[in-house]
């Protein structure tokens, strides 16, 4: 304990909050909250042998706190799940791959909504449903709702009846077609509501709405109608076939139960619906030791990024202490009704915990299993790598190049960077060929590794520690450009190897002959790995830069129109020329920073047919 937190320590205030503990660097590593924030705090620092390892660690490394004071310990606890979802520290129990967990969203707050797959919630007044931690399975339901549903898929909401030809959707009967003013806005809210009912699993109740209006219109004659209802009505009576009756009460439940493994631990929720099990998911979470509480980490993670919390939630476990009630008060705030956290005595709620339990520790070890053999394949190729190479030791870190251009125009590299065999986002890098013009893939393989490696690169941290092997993606010619920059920065021993694409034969300094690994050798599939990783990479940041071009090229010849109307359009129609082409006349007057006239001549300049252009004078 230095002096700075003696000091903190002795003005802590007993009341409720949260804290943040930093290291040497001043990075969060611990976010935490209390109902008095002086006992909870100084108890960390007093009687460290009665902690576990964990915490000893944690406390080892603290340099400095700080606290926000709440009014109460609900809100302390939202404060808390924002900071750790913000901090993402060190010590504290966290769900894996949060970001990359996918959501249907439906655009409720538009005239006529869609249904589309994001990554993430935003406050944008629309409606969403997941987590769900299967992509394919979500990419499936989203193919079924279309087939079944005629929703839209374009985002344009600008022209809505001012189109005058449809989309292939529109042809082929999968949309109401509202931008040529053919959809009837009752009708596709009463869509909206059905679809809304799909996904919140509650089918039987959709069969029953589809089921009579399908009747309906077959006694109005109206048989196309009826007919397309009953495609529907089939569609949805298959799913609800697929769910497993748990209760033949019409209960709606989450029940969660999890495993415990020796790296991490298996969270399992599953989903019962009007007294069906609609679905299950499955998280995995990090950052644990020994018997750490892990049901309120989670319940807390899961639920401040979900939108439906039924009423009902039950765990294996009940809450004790300080945090006994706690997590159901705060849910019942954000779902807005009670909401209760119970364990199931005795019944079928007992029955399908256990249930929920079995599946947690079977997807557990089988994960487990998977991580092991994938361990072993990555070290067999690290270790063939070093003995092929003729390297000291296992690489630690390599690093991989890649050029991307077309016809020499908008050339850009990227670096991708693996640590122990396991790729890195977080490290790589993209660079914009400035020094180098026209197709020219050497002298930009040159100049990326004159920057990577230059003084000012290597003083920052942001770039790491030195590769222990360097992969060029190309063959001897791109080799021998960046050995050429690394012996005259003195940085001759770094090891540097090309991979060649058509035959993925790894080129090396100064050999005449290639080596040649087998299609299944795991030191070959290591380099692939990472040069496709850097070929991707490349190309996105590349397809990034010719988009804007594009865009700012066909705007540039449009007259009258100057840079700051230009960044204006940009903003207002989200980097889209389509949404700009086919805005109208009003909505580009209504353009912050647009004048009238600039708004007339971009609209002319794309309707050529139509005029706006304000009289010039008559001549006699």
């Amino acid at each position: 304990m230095n002096d700075k937190i003696e000091e903190k320590l002795q003005n802590l205030p007993a009341a409720p909050g949260v804290y943040l503990m930093k290291d040497e660097a001043g990075k969060v590593i611990y976010v935490g909250k209390a109902l008095s924030l002086k006992s909870r705090v100084r108890s960390y620092f007093n009687e460290l042998g009665a902690h576990s390892e964990k915490t000893r660690a944690l406390v080892r490394h603290i340099r400095d706190l700080e606290w926000i004071l709440t009014d109460s310990e609900v809100e302390a606890l939202i404060l808390e799940c924002n900071l750790i979802k913000k901090y993402k520290p060190k010590y504290n129990i966290r769900l894996m791959d949060d970001k990359s967990y996918p959501y249907l969203k439906i655009t409720v707050q538009e005239e006529y909504p869609r249904l589309e797959l994001v990554r993430s919630m935003s406050q944008d007044g629309a409606r969403y449903f997941g987590p769900y931690t299967s992509t394919g399975a979500v990419n499936e339901t989203l193919k079924l709702l279309r087939q079944v549903f005629p929703l839209r898929t374009c985002k344009s909401t600008a022209q809505w009846g001012k189109m005058t030809r449809p989309c292939l959707n529109a042809h082929i009967g999968r949309c109401m077609a509202p931008c040529m003013g053919k959809a009837d806005a009752a009708a596709y809210q009463e869509m909206i509501r059905e679809v809304t009912l799909f996904l919140e699993g509650k089918q039987e109740s959709l069969c029953k709405v589809l089921e009579t209006r399908m009747r309906e219109a077959a006694e109005a004659l109206e048989f196309e109608k009826a007919a397309q209802l009953r495609d529907q009505l089939l569609a949805m009576e298959k799913v609800a076939e697929k769910q497993k009756i748990v209760s033949e009460k019409q209960d709606t439940y989450d029940v969660i139960n999890y495993a415990r493994g020796s790296r991490k631990v298996c969270v399992q929720v599953f989903f019962i619906r009007e007294g069906k099990l609609q679905g299950r998911e499955s998280f995995f979470m990090e950052g644990i030791q020994g018997e750490e509480d892990v049901l309120t980490p989670f319940l807390r993670q899961y639920y401040s990024r979900v939108q439906h919390i039924p009423a009902e939630i039950y765990v294996p476990a009940p809450e004790t202490g300080e945090e006994e009630g706690v997590t159901e008060a705060w849910l019942s705030q954000l779902r807005g009704r009670k909401v209760q956290v119970k364990v199931p005595k005795r019944g079928d709620r007992k029955e399908l915990m256990a249930m929920v339990g079995k599946n947690a520790r079977d997807l557990l070890l089988l994960n487990e299993r998977q991580q092991d053999l994938q361990g072993d394949r990555t070290r067999q190729g690290l270790e063939e790598l070093q003995r092929v190479l003729g390297l000291a030791e296992a690489p630690h870190r390599m690093e991989c190049y890649d050029i991307s251009h077309i016809s020499g125009t908008e050339t850009v590299a990227s670096m991708v960077v693996s640590v122990d065999g396991k790729v890195r986002p977080d490290l790589y890098r993209r660079f914009k060929i400035r020094m180098v013009e026209g197709n020219n893939d050497f002298a930009s393989m040159a100049e990326v590794i004159l920057r990577r490696f230059s003084k000012e690169r290597l003083a920052d941290e942001r770039f790491g520690w030195m590769p222990d092997l360097v992969v060029i993606d190309g063959g001897i010619g791109q080799l021998n450009a960046a050995r050429a920059i690394l012996e005259v920065a003195g940085l001759a021993s770094i090891p540097t190897v090309g991979l060649a694409k058509q035959f993925d034969w790894i080129y090396q300094p100064n050999q005449p002959d290639p080596v040649v690994l087998g299609h299944k050798s795991p030191g070959l599939q290591l380099l692939q790995q990472l040069r496709d990783e850097a070929h991707r990479f490349a190309i996105t940041y590349h397809r990034l830069l010719r988009g804007k071009r594009n865009l700012t090229s066909a705007l540039d010849e449009i007259p009258g129109l100057g840079p700051k109307g230009k960044k204006a359009l940009l903003q207002r129609f989200d980097l889209s020329l389509k949404n700009i082409m086919n805005a109208s006349l009003e909505e580009l007057e209504q353009t912050p920073g647009i004048s009238r006239k600039a708004a007339a001549a971009v609209y002319d300049w794309f309707h050529p047919d139509e005029c706006h252009c304000e009289p010039g004078p008559s001549s006699i």
